[in-house]
Order: C-alpha cells, then structure tokens, then sequence
C-alpha cells in the first residue's frame, strides 16, 4: 500500500473515531436534557404559555364599638398588563392612555418599574364600560387583562376620615422599608390613619391564579387558582352615632363663627378609650381608594387650612388656660399657696405689667374662685412663686411634652417651656415674664388637644393617666379574637395630695356654675359638668379657642377637648362645641342616623367579592 493511501486510510480511521465520540457525547446530552432536566425546561416551555397571577386579598372590615361597619371594601375592576416575552408596543400603550385617561409616561413608568410576571396593574376601580371595549376589542389591547379586585370603601366619606386613615398603591420608600414583608409593586397598603398602623393586620393573604394564555398573551382559560385569605377585621372604640354628633356640632359653629379649622377628642378617662375624634377640614378618603385624580389632590394640596392634618394628635397650640390645671396643681402641692389664702386681683400684675382678658378685675380671690373664673393675676402670681422649673416638673407629671402613644400615626409630641429649650433654640436667658406667661399656658407650651383631654382626664379620674386608643379587639374572619387590648395605665400623678384633685376637681365644677362657662351650662344642664375654657394666643391672627371638661362630675365617663383655630374666646368658640357634644354623649339629643351598609350605594360584603382575572372564552 502506498504512502498516500496509509494516510487516507489514517485520516479516515481518525474522523470516524470522531464523528462517534461526537454523537456519543449528543447522545448523553440528549439524555441528560430529558432525564435530569426535563422538569426544569418543562416548566420553562410551560411559562411561555401559563401565567401565575397573584390575586389580592379583601382587606378586613373595621367596626365601631356598637359593631356598625365604618370601612368596608365593594367590588371593583383593575386593568392590568400580562407581561409577556417580547416588549409591550408602543401601539398598547397609546390606545391604554386613551382608553383609561392616563398620561403615556404614567404608563411607562409602571412598566419600566415592573418585575416578574406579577400582572401589571395600570389603573383601579374602572367602569364596566372599560370591560366591555376590552372585550369586543381583544386584537387592539393583546395581554391586557381585567381583574376583579376588592375596592376600599369608606361609607361615611369625609367623618373619621383622619381616624380611618386610606389605602394606595404602594411606593417604592415603603417597598424598602416593607422588604421583608412579601410587598410587590402594585400592591395595596394603609397609607394613613388605622389603615397605616395595623395594615399587617388588614391586609391579608394574597391567593393566585394559574392562567393559560395565547400567543398574544389573552388569556384563554384559568388551570388553578389558590383562594386569597381576607384580612382581620378592627373592632374600634369609636362610637359611630357620637362621632357623626362631634363633627356636626363642629361644622356648624364653624359655620356660623365663620371659622374653618377645629379638632375635637372624646374619651373614656376610666380607660382612656376614645369614643370620637376630629380634625376639620377633612377630606373623602375613597378619592384615594381608586388612585387621587390630579384635580382632586390640588384641591387638598392648595387648602391653606390643611385637610390632611390629623388637628387632634398633630395641632400643637398654646394650651392658654388649661394649662392653669397644671400651675395650680404644682402651686398647692408645692405649698406655695392655701386653698383659702386671698390674693388681691386690682386687673394688673404688680411685678410685670400684665392683665387680665379685657382689663378685667376680680379683687380677692381664693384658688378655686380663681380657677373657675380664669383669673390670669392669681395664676401669674403663682407661677411667680413656683417657678419655670417646677412649672415643668408637673407639667412633665401630667405627661406633656411628650406623645400620648395613640395608636395613630404621625402624633405630635407638645412642648414644655424650659430655660434650656429657649437656651438651645434662642441661646437667649429666661425673663420673668416668660415664666408669667408659662404659668396661663401661654409662650412657649404646646399641647395637642389629645393631650389636653388627657389632662382633663388625669383630674377626672384621680390622678391616672392612661395611653389613649382606638382599638379593642382583631377578629379573625371565622370571628375568633385574634388579639384583644386592654387599658394601658401610662402614669399617676405621684406625689400630689388628693385633697388638692378634689379641689380642682371641685373648681372645674364651678366653671359650669358660676365661671366662664356657666352661661352655657348654669343651672339648665341635666348632667353636672366639670369644665375649662381657655384661649390661647396666637401671633398669626385671630385667637385659638378652648375647651376640655368631663362628665358627669359625681362619675366621669365622658372627657372632651375642643379646640377651634382662629375662633377667639374660647368660651364664644368651643364651648358650645362642647356642649352638643356632652349632650350627643349623654343622650340629650337624638342621635344622628347611621349608614345602613346594605343600602348603601357603595357598600358590599367582604364576602361577596372575589379577586381574580376575568376570563372570556
């Protein structure tokens, strides 16, 4: 055989060695491809055409304290994107902004932030007509889908609106801060008020879907479907017929005093349950439910009174003459006065060249005549002998300058006046005068008006301070208590004489009987009232108007703190705010009718909403 042909032969022998390692090698590929990885690229063929869609939960009902729903969730419809392989058209995207009244960018944006093949929802609580374009017009929206979603709402509207709190989509802030918490884009969450504070509560547990689709993305029919768990329901303290009593007796004396700005508490001073509370002006939180139009954020945003402040746990103010609670505690427990010891009130302070509301003059006086006439010689006098920093050792005692612990966001926390706070933000030295106007609740002191019916509360019942709060129990969706809340006792008045709480408790008495408010109540209220108007000055305009008082005198059950912005005397301003109210709470007036849920146009049953995707076939 010739060299050649050994070398043809050679290189033959050599190429078929390798062609059968090449297709032996193929050969345990293949096999390894569809033993070993046959489930994993199964399921990837399958995700070409099935989809998990997440489907939400109902979100738990809360209810007053007589068990009347005040937040419910209706029916509603969300159109959403599957998101498929290729990339969303621009096409989709110009007939979704057209269709559903949105910017394109708003859109892009959701799309751009989007991950996953969590649907991606463009726009809540649409019309049925938007179902039925969808419908008869598939090929022009490919892989938009509709699904029926349940829709907070909020059937009394603007009442308790900054109690209640709203809903909304979540950001991406509080998707970092929720990172742990199985939060995805496009999901609901409590924004504001109870909502915000006990959403890990109200929200639930998200089910699915397992939706076949076609090529375009349409789904074609659903495979399986995990039902969603709906969250725990909030049974509140809140008293439904009296807080619809607060806000009408609010707006009213608005009306006619021709304010705008007011906040109101009501609680329990037994256990510091609250029974009613308000901030005005207020706004609709369903405007939030389905996504705030830019229109209606405006005219919020643009209110100079400020709609979205909770007033009642954020409003900080001069606390003007109640505060002399405090100044005549520290000054009898002090010793630096007597019960009996008259002081001479000729209108004008002799140390310091201040008067009295109006230039009014008492001549002698004791504590309580003092007291229930809002005297401000008597208390600059005893400010005088106390002193700044006793001022704010009591005042720290009735648990001012700090928050009340509500179970609401955003709570403010007052301010006690010191040396070392004007020091700090001043660097100025403290003059007499500042502890003169300090001791009328004047200068530097802010106090919430939750924090003035706490102070009420403490004289009411015997020194005790209890953490307000708006919720008793968390129910299952079976019913079964999952938590309940007991009375919370923050503090007590340690150190101060009974003697002198039954004295102020004695004097606030008479402020209903013979002092500022007794035109008001002298003699024509069935109930006794302990009561204290005050008026806070205010630098920025008219004056603010106060007033805090419990009932009945003989058994307290009912505290009360109102305050009205720009309103003047307080006595002209919140007093008869007071007023109807205490006779909402004693049952003097009828009570306002509540929303009966069935009727309502808006209201639905938890249980009579189902999430999920809508599917034609």
């Amino acid at each position: 055989m010739s060299l050649g042909s050994r070398d043809a032969t050679n290189r033959l022998k050599a190429l078929s060695i390798i062609s059968i390692l090449v297709i032996f090698v193929l050969i345990i590929r293949l096999g390894y491809l569809q033993i070993y990885q046959g489930d994993f690229y199964r399921k990837q063929a399958e995700g070409n055409r099935i989809r998990i869609i997440p489907t939400m939960a109902s979100r738990g009902t809360m209810y007053d304290c007589n068990d009347n729903p005040v937040v419910m969730n209706q029916p509603g419809f969300t159109v959403a994107i599957l998101p498929l392989d290729e990339k969303i058209k621009p096409e989709l995207i110009d007939n979704l902004a057209v269709l559903l009244k949105m910017d394109r960018k708003s859109i892009e944006e959701k799309i751009k932030k989007h991950q996953g093949f969590d649907p991606i929802r463009l726009k809540t609580n649409v019309g049925p007509e938007i179902w039925t374009i969808l419908e008869e017009q598939k090929e022009k929206y490919p892989g938009v889908v509709v699904e029926a979603q349940p829709i907070r709402d909020y059937i009394y509207k603007t009442v308790g609106a900054h109690t209640f709190g709203y809903v909304g989509e979540i950001n991406e802030e509080e998707l970092k801060k929720h990172n742990d918490d199985n939060y995805k884009l496009g999901d609901i969450i409590g924004k504001f008020g109870l909502e915000k504070v006990y959403d890990e509560y109200l929200r639930g547990t998200p089910g699915g879907e397992q939706v076949e689709v076609d090529a375009t993305g349409k789904p074609v029919q659903i495979l399986g479907k995990k039902e969603p768990i709906q969250g725990k329901d909030l049974h509140l303290t809140i008293d439904m017929g009296l807080q619809l009593a607060v806000e009408k007796a609010i707006d009213d004396r608005l009306s006619e005093i021709h304010a705008h700005a007011a906040a109101a508490v009501v609680m329990n001073p037994k256990t510091g349950a609250i029974l009613a509370i308000c901030s005005r002006p207020s706004f609709d939180p369903n405007k939030f439910a389905g996504g705030i139009s830019e229109k209606d954020w405006n005219q919020i945003n643009s209110n100079p009174y400020h709609p979205m402040d909770n007033k009642a746990i954020t409003g900080e103010y001069p606390p003007g003459s109640i505060f002399k609670i405090v100044t005549g505690t520290a000054a009898l427990n002090e010793h630096k006065v007597t019960p009996e010891e008259i002081i001479f009130d000729p209108g004008v302070y002799w140390l310091v060249p201040k008067h009295n509301a109006d230039g009014e003059a008492l001549g002698p006086i004791n504590f309580s005549q003092a007291l229930a006439h809002s005297d401000n010689v008597y208390f600059y006098e005893m400010g005088n002998r106390v002193g700044i920093d006793t001022l704010g050792k009591y005042a720290k005692l009735f648990g001012l300058g700090e928050k009340t612990g509500v179970d609401l966001p955003y709570e403010a926390s007052g301010l006690i006046a010191s040396k070392a706070y004007k020091k700090k933000v001043y660097n100025e030295d403290w003059y007499l005068s500042e502890t003169l106007d300090a001791a009328i609740g004047q200068g530097f002191n802010l106090v919430t008006p939750i924090q003035a019916a706490m102070i009420m509360s403490e004289i009411a019942n015997g020194g005790t301070r209890y953490k307000p709060y708006l919720v008793n129990d968390i129910t299952n969706p079976d019913g079964s208590v999952y938590k309940h809340f007991d009375p919370v006792v923050e503090g007590h008045l340690d150190g101060v004489d009974p003697a002198f709480i039954k004295l102020i408790q004695q004097s606030l008495l008479e402020v209903t009987r013979i002092g500022t408010a007794a035109s008001f109540f002298g003699g024509s209220f069935p109930v006794n009232i302990a009561g204290k108007t005050g008026t806070a000055e205010n630098p920025h305009g008219a004056d603010h108007g106060w007033f805090a008082a419990y009932g009945p005198y003989e058994d307290p059950s009912i505290v009360v703190a109102v305050i009205v912005e720009n309103g003047g005397y307080g006595a002209q301003s919140a007093v008869p705010i007071g007023k109807a109210i205490l006779e909402a709470a004693f049952h003097l007036v009828p009570e306002p009718p509540l929303v009966d849920p069935q009727t309502a146009t808006s209201a639905a049953s938890n249980n009579d909403i189902k999430s999920g995707v809508k599917v034609s076939h």
